[in-house]
C-alpha cells in the first residue's frame, strides 16, 4: 500500500483555507458585534445633579 501523498497535499490545502475563511468570517462578526454593543447603549441622562457625584467627574 502506497502513500498518495498528492492526494493528502489537497486535502491538508483545503482544510487550511476553509480555517482561514472561517476565521476571517469570526472576525468580520466579531467586529459588527463589538460595534454594534458599543453603539447601541445610550447613557442616560440624568435630570438632578448631585454635587457627590460631580466632584468624582472629570
Amino acid at each position: 500500500m502506497e502513500i498518495n501523498w498528492v492526494i493528502i497535499g489537497i486535502v491538508i490545502a483545503v482544510v487550511i483555507v476553509l480555517i482561514v475563511l472561517t476565521n476571517r468570517k469570526n472576525q468580520k462578526e466579531k467586529k459588527k458585534l463589538t460595534d454594534v454593543l458599543n453603539n447601541d447603549f445610550k447613557k442616560a441622562e440624568k435630570e438632578r445633579v448631585d454635587a457627590e457625584d460631580s466632584a468624582n467627574e472629570k
